[in-house]
């Protein structure tokens, strides 16, 4: 769009956008997409992969291949196919290149990592991973693929790190749909918690700083989960269900007894009169339970939420045996008391309840950032049946957000807060070698923690480039 005066338009229209802002994104693009060229075999797929960045990034309809194509000038999508099917490049380089650019824009050593999944809704049987379970997309059993996905979180900025196509077991023993689908031979049955649990590690691999780790109860009640997080000497605050067992204190064990007679006993066991672990509602409900607290944080789209808070130690039951001592944190609604919330976290103990709040909040940031790359990036928009056609089309996307993060956080498009004001220009930034720019470091007290999740996912703020970037393309 093109004012009276010449200048460029941005945000819907709602400002004028000079052209030296425009070269500058243009530049930024261009120094943004050449980073990812050695993962390119040959200069066609190169080629490709930035038109279809280009593509995702305009303001179509539907950012399938075809309106892609159109909106780029190519006059065909065969390119844009072939970049998703058949054309040599590594898309797990690419996503190990776009997590070294989130850690120069957004890293910070108190950062967040959120894990979750979504449903993409498909007709047929013929998409990889695709059958009838349960979405959060659809709030209800619908056909349909799930992807799992990791999320960083910093007052600097959010976005995506990584993704995992989770592969129902019905499909990994089917031989024939795998064939079909070019699932490599390598991919096994994981649960979600595995697949969590496995970007994590790559992501502390890479050197993403994560002092946290959030998520909802389906890694929350798994063990394993929890304990790859300790075990990296990170801090947790998981959902998990109100069934989920531990005890108040911690009960006395039988060491196995070295020669005795008959088979045994491997493994130590509760000691006889020892109590039983109880539910972790039972616990929160009990009246030696502490006072509740109210406690408004940040919150995503919706903005800052109150709620009641309470949090009390408790033994993690590990194999129905006594694990590590952590708080058990319950957020209860204002208007609903009976509506409570269960998280388990291992934070010391000198930890401030608000701080634990607001780590648990931070798990909303990763809906709004899904539903941004939804709605945005066109990550729920492809039209592809292949494992690796999938996780090709999912990680530009990914780059796609990342990149408009880093545009947002140029902008200063982020709420206030302490260490939230306007970054400098994250090329200047990043030459300089200053992160106090981009991301103030958080104190495990800090009330910012989350500020960035208060920013409302409206076309002011989640799509600085859309009404430009026809121009650009």
């Amino acid at each position: 769009m093109v004012c009276d005066n010449g200048l460029k338009m941005t945000r819907a229209g709602k400002r004028p956008m000079p052209a030296d802002e425009l070269d500058r994104w243009s530049t930024d693009f261009e120094e943004f997409q050449a980073r990812f060229a050695p993962f390119f075999a040959r200069s066609e797929p190169r080629a490709a992969a930035r038109g279809y960045l280009r593509g995702l990034l305009a303001p179509v309809q539907r950012k399938n291949c075809w309106q892609m194509a159109e909106a780029v000038g190519e006059k065909d999508p065969q390119q844009m196919q072939r970049l998703l099917y058949s054309a040599r490049w590594d898309e797990d380089g690419v996503r190990d290149e776009m997590q070294r650019f989130v850690i120069e824009q957004f890293g910070n050593e108190e950062g967040i990592g959120v894990v979750d999944e979504t449903g993409f809704l498909k007709k047929g049987s013929k998409s990889v991973g695709v059958k009838r379970q349960y979405t959060g997309t659809a709030g209800k059993v619908e056909n349909c693929q799930v992807g799992v996905f990791l999320t960083y979180f910093t007052a600097g900025g959010r976005t995506f790190l990584d993704r995992r196509l989770y592969l129902p077991q019905e499909w990994c023993e089917d031989e024939g749909r795998r064939c079909e689908a070019q699932v490599p031979e390598e991919v096994s049955f994981k649960t979600k918690p595995e697949l969590a649990v496995e970007m994590l590690e790559q992501a502390w691999a890479q050197g993403v700083p994560m002092a946290w780790v959030t998520g909802d109860e389906v890694y929350g009640d798994a063990p394993k989960v929890r304990d790859a997080v300790s075990g990296r000497g990170k801090r947790y605050v998981l959902a998990v269900s109100c069934h989920t067992p531990v005890w108040r204190e911690r009960p006395p064990l039988e060491e196995p007894v070295v020669g005795a007679m008959g088979r045994p006993r491997r493994r130590p066991r509760l000691a006889e009169g020892a109590p039983a672990a109880e539910r972790v509602a039972a616990v929160i409900a009990s009246p030696g339970s502490e006072s509740w607290q109210r406690l408004t944080v940040r919150g995503g789209e919706k903005g800052p939420r109150t709620y009641d808070w309470t949090r009390v130690r408790v033994v993690e039951s590990r194999n129905k045996l006594p694990g590590p001592e952590s708080w058990l944190l319950a957020r209860r609604s204002i208007a609903d008391p009976t509506d409570i919330a269960y998280y388990l976290c291992n934070a010391p103990q000198s930890t401030a309840l608000q701080t634990m709040a607001e780590v648990a909040a931070a798990r909303w940031s990763i809906e709004t950032t899904i539903e941004e790359g939804k709605g945005e990036t066109g990550l729920d928009e492809y039209e592809v049946r292949y494992w690796h056609s999938w996780h090709r089309h999912i990680t530009l996307s990914m780059m796609a957000h990342a990149w408009l993060a880093s545009i947002r956080q140029a902008e200063g498009e982020k709420p206030a807060g302490p260490g939230t004001g306007r970054a400098e220009h994250p090329r200047s930034a990043s030459a300089a070698g200053d992160r106090s720019a981009t991301a103030t470091p958080l104190s495990p007290g800090a009330s910012g923690l989350v500020a960035l999740a208060a920013c409302p996912a409206t076309a002011s703020s989640s799509q600085p480039l859309s009404a430009a970037w026809r121009s650009l393309a």
